[in-house]
């Protein structure tokens, strides 16, 4: 019942149009004040505790990287080298796309930053050579959602530090669902770029062009080799590679490149203090919310309910994806994250599911939700780049939305996927 309760109010002031990590914190209160048996005196400690942990160190660090990265304009740099290689087909250069997802979804684990680093250059290099504005919009969107799947993904790092999985292992159990939902969304953006005649006609590969644009790229190039590398070989902690990173973008920006400079960097840093704040009030609020509906007996009523229904783990993974993808359409993806692990953790765990498989799959959930209105935030920031009505945006990734829910029915019904390199590690 008090979850009923929680829920009700914290839609009620959604709907009013209040922050979510202030509309967290108020429905803790409300549900406080009804129920003077938890001890307000413990609130305090819960609250410190939820953001006092060495890994969330990573947090800021990734963030930083992602954001002097981009500023650096690397993304330019990254393009143009593909370009090169992907001349001989038809349609081909929307890869780049894909690729540069890949690419920054290696080096700052968001996908808005993605879409933020990518989309100024794909929507000059793209239109240029005969791609729509809205295809190349929407793909940038999608292909940019893989940053929540690849390491170093902060969705990752919240869901290990909330559920107190090895963040290493979510690391490594990302990799290969990345790369397929990547795979994926290449054989289907070729597929629409050839029906469509989308791009410049065939064109043989120009190696010294490629030559000439490979030395200024291998810095870059380098960047996720490092941080995926060392995660893999456990040569470091999750938060010493987001140090690593964050040293080595500023490296590479304002020593080797030169495009950034000191100002700059520090504008970098008041970026990342500002999203680091947003991220630890909604982990203060949730973590809050979480405690009260502990001690009011919602992990009781939880595994009363799961004993009494005893699903199997495929019908609980499917009702799961269901409900995840409705959660999608209210909230962005961190809040979805807060509210719905602490709750459908312990019921994954008690019907069977690996909770490393179960943390890939709603992050899959979590990679949709970016593109679902009216809550999408990938869609909303590529409007903005090319300047295009939201509307306009969100027709053109239906044909990709379905391209993720095929990946997440992959990455749901064949566990190996991410679990097979994680067993590797071990």
């Amino acid at each position: 019942m008090a979850t009923l309760i929680a829920l009700v109010l914290l839609l009620i002031l959604l709907s009013c149009g209040v922050q979510i990590a202030v509309a967290l914190g108020l429905v803790s209160a409300m549900l406080i004040a009804f129920h003077p048996a938890i001890p307000a005196a413990v609130l305090a400690d819960v609250a410190i505790g939820a953001i006092d942990k060495y890994v969330l160190l990573a947090i800021p660090l990734f963030i930083f990287a992602g954001t002097v990265v981009t500023k650096g304009d690397v993304a330019a740099r990254i393009i143009a080298l593909v370009e090169t290689l992907v001349r001989p087909v038809r349609g081909a250069m929307a890869l780049t796309a894909i690729i540069g997802g890949v690419f920054f979804a290696a080096v700052n684990g968001s996908s808005i930053a993605g879409a933020v680093a990518l989309g100024p250059s794909l929507m000059t290099t793209l239109p240029a050579q005969g791609y729509p504005k809205r295809f190349v919009a929407a793909l940038t969107a999608v292909a940019s959602t893989v940053g929540l799947m690849i390491p170093p993904s902060l969705s990752f790092i919240l869901i290990g530090s909330l559920m107190e999985l090895s963040i290493v292992d979510l690391f490594v159990a990302g990799i290969v669902p990345g790369l397929v939902e990547s795979l994926l969304l290449g054989v289907a953006t070729l597929w629409m770029a050839h029906r469509h005649q989308y791009g410049l006609p065939p064109q043989p590969i120009d190696v010294r062009e490629f030559g000439r644009r490979l030395p200024p790229a291998l810095a870059a190039l380098a960047m996720p080799v490092v941080i995926i590398g060392t995660i893999y070989a456990g040569l470091f902690t999750p938060t010493e590679v987001a140090a690593v990173a964050a040293l080595y973008a500023a490296v590479l920006v304002g020593l080797i490149y030169r495009n950034v400079g000191f100002r700059d960097i520090c504008g970098c840093a008041r970026e990342t203090v500002l999203q680091t704040a947003m991220i630890f009030m909604l982990l203060v609020s949730a973590s809050l919310l979480t405690f009260v509906l502990t001690r009011l007996g919602l992990a009781r009523d939880i595994l009363e309910i799961t004993n009494r229904i005893d699903p199997s783990p495929l019908a609980f993974l499917l009702f799961v994806n269901v409900l995840l993808l409705v959660l999608g359409t209210v909230f962005d993806g961190l809040s979805m994250i807060l509210i719905s692990a602490p709750i459908l953790f312990p019921i994954a765990k008690a019907v069977g599911v690996d909770p490393i498989h179960f943390a890939v799959i709603m992050t899959a959930n979590i990679e949709i939700a970016t593109l679902t209105p009216p809550v999408g935030l990938n869609v909303f920031v590529m409007s903005r780049i090319a300047r295009l009505r939201v509307e306009e945006t969100s027709r053109a990734v239906l044909p990709f939305y379905g391209i993720r829910l095929a990946g997440l029915a992959l990455i749901t019904l064949i566990p190996e996927l991410s679990l097979y390199l994680v067993g590797l590690t071990k």
